[in-house]
């Protein structure tokens, strides 16, 4: 079954929303679908319904409870930092091997389609010698790239996309998540990443009012999937 990579071009920019919604479109399809967040960092236990592991679950339909969380969230930290400082506040460190094997096991027996969301951006150190980008590496599936519609974001994707084709790993879509200070109309964003991003397509998706969860650019990716 097919699996992916949700990354970004940093914190905050919208890797959640944009599973969630890719989540619920396909369920509306009938499409059987599971997520995971493996590595997690500004969490905290006291508001666990407004984390990001509890807006996937939401999302699949599941109840949220601290088991639901452990089993998609496996590594947990308070702090809001980069997560190999996060977890050296707790005197912990994250095993690479094992957070590679989770992503590994969980791909193989979900026996659906299955989005992996990373944390932070490509090049987040997860401990002394690794960042996010060598965990795709050693995933090997196709990603999609979630950006912003700040300024400045076009170089920072464009920086992005050629370190993971370096890397020698297929970029499905890169999706632009809506700032909330966008000083450039989305739909300019969009077009200008275009130019540069050779077959990838590049699919924008607006802030969405509260309460709305849904928007034809999540049946777009989709599609790609």
């Amino acid at each position: 079954m097919p699996a992916y990579f949700v990354t970004s071009t940093g914190t905050d920019i919208g890797k959640t929303f944009v599973t969630a919604g890719l989540i619920r479109t396909l369920r509306a399809t009938r499409r059987p679908v599971a997520a995971f967040k493996p590595v997690v960092s500004g969490y905290d236990s006291s508001v666990a319904a407004t984390s990001d592991p509890a807006v996937l679950l939401r999302a699949l339909g599941r109840r949220v409870t601290a088991e639901a969380i452990a089993a998609i969230a496996p590594w947990r930290f308070r702090a809001p930092l980069a997560p190999d400082l996060a977890a050296a506040r707790e005197a912990r460190a994250i095993d690479f091997d094992a957070l590679v094997a989770f992503s590994r096991e969980m791909i193989a027996i979900a026996g659906t389609t299955v989005f992996i969301e990373g944390v932070g951006g490509i090049m987040v150190p997860l401990d002394d010698e690794r960042t996010v980008l060598d965990w795709m590496t050693a995933l090997g599936i196709p990603l999609l790239l979630v950006v912003g519609g700040y300024l400045g974001t076009i170089s920072h994707t464009l920086t992005a996309l050629d370190v993971l084709r370096r890397r020698g790993l297929r970029v499905v879509a890169i999706v632009v998540s809506e700032s909330e200070r966008n000083p450039v109309e989305l739909h300019e964003t969009v077009a200008s990443i275009a130019r540069f991003s050779g077959e990838t397509a590049v699919i924008g998706v607006p802030r969405l009012p509260p309460g709305i969860d849904t928007h034809p650019a999540f049946d777009r990716i989709a599609a790609l999937l």
